[in-house]
């Protein structure tokens, strides 16, 4: 029995951990304007910030068709794969669980899929997807890598602290006054997902007070954290974060960007932690 793992490009895992487990990753598109590109495909995300600070409208993003994910889904059948678990960024931000779906009963008659609404972001997602493939590397049945990842789902947590107000003001989300005033306060605004939904989770006055703030969430779980991830949009206080969380966990801590799907919102200099909950 072979089970693979199928997720789309939002999950902002470094490329060299899809290679590693043999994940699949069906990619999302961005538009500038009217040019329209394939993340990670036809736009680095070091290109993607590149154009972002020359843009004063926020690019628009998309999800993948159907049929994207019924290519990948035969592609993987023909390479001998039994099963399919495609892990989704949240069904409640995007479309792409609903292609990924509508593409499960195409091949339905051919190869078995089950689609896990991630309840989440960026590594968040990236993390699920991660643990999903080493379980199905160990041998794990479909129904067992299915129930494991609609668990995890539950017990993924995804904080975050922006640098900047400017997407949220180019969004159209905040008023320029009120975007340019919290800026000058150096106010950084602290998001978190909820049940698939991003929301606010406070503020902090200064960079190194939101990066603390991010931290002690973290040191909450302490001892119960499975696995521990950081995100970042283009940060070079990134490893000083993560030396920040280290003492914090004796695993792996993975260190993922963040890519075009949610640094579209997020903005650039943003930086989070993602982990999930053991017990």
């Amino acid at each position: 029995m072979s089970i693979r793992i199928v997720t789309d490009s939002s999950c902002d895992l470094p490329e060299a951990a899809v290679a590693a487990h043999g994940i699949r990753v069906v990619p999302l598109s961005i538009r500038f304007g009217d040019e329209e590109f394939i993340d990670r495909e036809q736009l680095t995300t070091h290109e993607f910030w590149a154009r972002c600070a020359q843009q004063d409208t926020l690019p628009e993003t998309a999800a993948p068709a159907p049929g994207q994910f019924e290519a990948t889904y035969r592609a993987l059948a023909a390479e001998g794969a039994t099963g399919i678990v495609v892990v989704s960024l949240s069904g409640a931000l995007s479309a792409t669980m609903q292609s990924a779906e509508l593409a499960a009963r195409s091949v339905a008659d051919d190869i078995a899929v089950r689609v896990v609404d991630s309840r989440s972001v960026s590594l968040g997602v990236g993390n699920m997807v991660l643990a999903c493939a080493r379980l199905a590397a160990g041998g794990a049945s479909l129904d067992e890598v299915e129930t494991f990842a609609l668990d995890r789902a539950q017990r993924t947590h995804v904080i975050g602290a922006l640098d900047t107000l400017e997407n949220l003001k180019k969004g159209g989300r905040i008023g320029n006054a009120r975007a340019l005033l919290a800026t000058a306060l150096a106010i950084k605004p602290i998001i978190e997902v909820i049940d698939g939904q991003v929301e606010q989770g406070g503020k902090q006055r200064t960079r190194s007070k939101a990066l603390k703030f991010l931290v002690d969430k973290v040191r909450e779980h302490e001892g119960c954290i499975g696995d521990l991830a950081v995100l970042h949009a283009d940060c070079s206080d990134v490893d000083q974060f993560v030396e920040m969380l280290r003492p914090l966990h004796d695993g792996e801590i993975v260190i993922g960007e963040i890519g075009p799907v949610i640094g579209t919102h997020a903005g650039r200099g943003t930086i989070g932690v993602a982990f999930a909950v053991t017990s």
